[in-house]
Protein backbone atom coordinates (compact mmCIF):
# COMPACT_ATOMS: atom_id res chain seq x y z
CA UNK A 1 0.00 0.00 0.00
CA UNK A 2 1.35 3.35 -0.79
CA UNK A 3 0.80 5.71 2.12
CA UNK A 4 2.15 9.21 0.79
CA UNK A 5 -0.65 8.41 -2.08
CA UNK A 6 -4.02 7.35 0.26
CA UNK A 7 -7.07 8.10 -0.29
CA UNK A 8 -7.12 10.73 2.32
CA UNK A 9 -4.05 12.34 1.12
CA UNK A 10 -5.33 12.71 -2.39
CA UNK A 11 -8.69 14.24 -0.95
CA UNK A 12 -6.68 16.43 1.02
CA UNK A 13 -4.56 17.73 -1.89
CA UNK A 14 -7.49 18.25 -3.87
CA UNK A 15 -9.16 20.46 -1.33
CA UNK A 16 -6.13 22.52 -0.52
CA UNK A 17 -5.45 22.89 -4.61
CA UNK A 18 -9.50 23.91 -4.53
CA UNK A 19 -9.15 26.27 -1.26
CA UNK A 20 -6.47 27.76 -2.95
CA UNK A 21 -8.26 28.27 -6.47
CA UNK A 22 -11.21 29.97 -4.42
CA UNK A 23 -8.93 32.25 -2.62
CA UNK A 24 -7.69 33.85 -5.65
CA UNK A 25 -11.31 34.11 -7.47
CA UNK A 26 -12.07 36.18 -4.10
CA UNK A 27 -9.00 37.56 -4.56
CA UNK A 28 -9.74 39.10 -8.18
CA UNK A 29 -13.58 39.76 -7.08
CA UNK A 30 -12.24 42.57 -4.27
CA UNK A 31 -9.50 43.56 -6.45
CA UNK A 32 -11.95 44.27 -9.27
CA UNK A 33 -15.26 45.35 -7.15
CA UNK A 34 -15.11 48.74 -9.36
CA UNK A 35 -14.02 47.66 -13.05
CA UNK A 36 -17.56 48.23 -14.84
CA UNK A 37 -18.88 44.79 -16.61
CA UNK A 38 -16.72 42.82 -14.41
CA UNK A 39 -18.40 39.38 -13.31
CA UNK A 40 -17.83 37.72 -10.15
CA UNK A 41 -15.88 34.22 -10.53
CA UNK A 42 -17.26 31.51 -8.86
CA UNK A 43 -15.42 28.32 -7.92
CA UNK A 44 -17.56 24.87 -7.74
CA UNK A 45 -16.16 21.81 -6.85
CA UNK A 46 -17.96 20.26 -3.80
CA UNK A 47 -21.10 19.97 -5.55
CA UNK A 48 -19.76 17.66 -8.67
CA UNK A 49 -17.56 15.69 -5.98
CA UNK A 50 -19.89 14.24 -3.33
CA UNK A 51 -22.32 13.20 -6.38
CA UNK A 52 -19.71 11.82 -8.51
CA UNK A 53 -18.22 9.96 -4.60
CA UNK A 54 -22.18 8.47 -3.64
CA UNK A 55 -21.65 6.86 -7.34
CA UNK A 56 -18.38 5.56 -6.88
CA UNK A 57 -19.33 3.65 -3.62
CA UNK A 58 -22.14 1.62 -4.91
CA UNK A 59 -19.54 0.13 -7.70
CA UNK A 60 -18.25 -3.05 -7.58
CA UNK A 61 -14.94 -1.54 -6.87
CA UNK A 62 -15.30 1.52 -4.53
CA UNK A 63 -11.81 2.59 -3.15
CA UNK A 64 -10.41 2.35 -6.44
CA UNK A 65 -13.33 3.92 -8.10
CA UNK A 66 -13.09 6.79 -5.27
CA UNK A 67 -9.32 6.68 -6.34
CA UNK A 68 -10.27 7.65 -9.56
CA UNK A 69 -12.96 10.01 -8.79
CA UNK A 70 -10.75 12.25 -6.51
CA UNK A 71 -8.26 12.71 -9.39
CA UNK A 72 -10.50 13.03 -11.99
CA UNK A 73 -12.54 15.79 -10.83
CA UNK A 74 -11.59 19.08 -11.62
CA UNK A 75 -13.04 22.09 -9.79
CA UNK A 76 -14.56 24.98 -12.45
CA UNK A 77 -14.18 29.07 -12.03
CA UNK A 78 -17.79 30.48 -13.49
CA UNK A 79 -19.02 33.91 -13.77
CA UNK A 80 -22.00 34.56 -12.33
CA UNK A 81 -23.87 36.97 -14.41
CA UNK A 82 -25.92 38.58 -11.37
CA UNK A 83 -25.94 42.22 -12.30
CA UNK A 84 -26.31 43.96 -8.50
CA UNK A 85 -25.62 47.65 -9.34
CA UNK A 86 -25.96 49.93 -13.03
CA UNK A 87 -22.33 49.48 -14.52
CA UNK A 88 -22.93 45.33 -14.76
CA UNK A 89 -20.83 44.71 -11.73
CA UNK A 90 -22.16 41.67 -9.39
CA UNK A 91 -19.15 41.97 -7.16
CA UNK A 92 -20.57 42.33 -3.44
CA UNK A 93 -17.08 43.26 -1.32
CA UNK A 94 -18.68 42.56 1.93
CA UNK A 95 -19.77 38.78 1.20
CA UNK A 96 -16.45 38.20 -0.76
CA UNK A 97 -14.34 39.26 2.12
CA UNK A 98 -16.89 37.40 4.62
CA UNK A 99 -16.17 34.45 1.74
CA UNK A 100 -12.74 34.91 2.27
CA UNK A 101 -12.55 34.58 5.93
CA UNK A 102 -14.33 31.37 5.62
CA UNK A 103 -12.11 29.83 2.95
CA UNK A 104 -9.15 30.92 5.15
CA UNK A 105 -10.39 29.20 8.39
CA UNK A 106 -11.47 25.81 5.79
CA UNK A 107 -7.76 25.75 4.65
CA UNK A 108 -6.30 26.04 8.06
CA UNK A 109 -8.60 22.80 9.06
CA UNK A 110 -7.05 20.99 5.63
CA UNK A 111 -3.55 21.78 6.82
CA UNK A 112 -4.13 20.88 9.99
CA UNK A 113 -5.25 17.53 8.86
CA UNK A 114 -2.70 16.79 6.78
CA UNK A 115 0.01 17.54 8.93
CA UNK A 116 -2.25 14.91 11.79
CA UNK A 117 -1.69 12.75 8.60
CA UNK A 118 2.12 13.27 8.78
CA UNK A 119 2.70 12.62 11.96
CA UNK A 120 1.00 9.29 12.49
CA UNK A 121 2.97 8.21 9.50
CA UNK A 122 6.12 9.47 10.68
CA UNK A 123 5.23 7.81 13.70
CA UNK A 124 4.63 4.64 12.19
CA UNK A 125 8.30 5.24 10.11
CA UNK A 126 10.00 5.81 13.39
CA UNK A 127 7.94 3.00 15.74
CA UNK A 128 7.57 4.95 18.99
Amino acid sequence: MDFLSSNSSIMLEKSLSYLWTKQAAIADNVANAETPGYKEKVVTFEESLKSKLLRASRGAAPVKDMRAVLEGTPFRVTEQTVQTRMDDNGVNVTAQMSEAIRNAYQMRYVMSSLNTDLAILNTAIRGQ
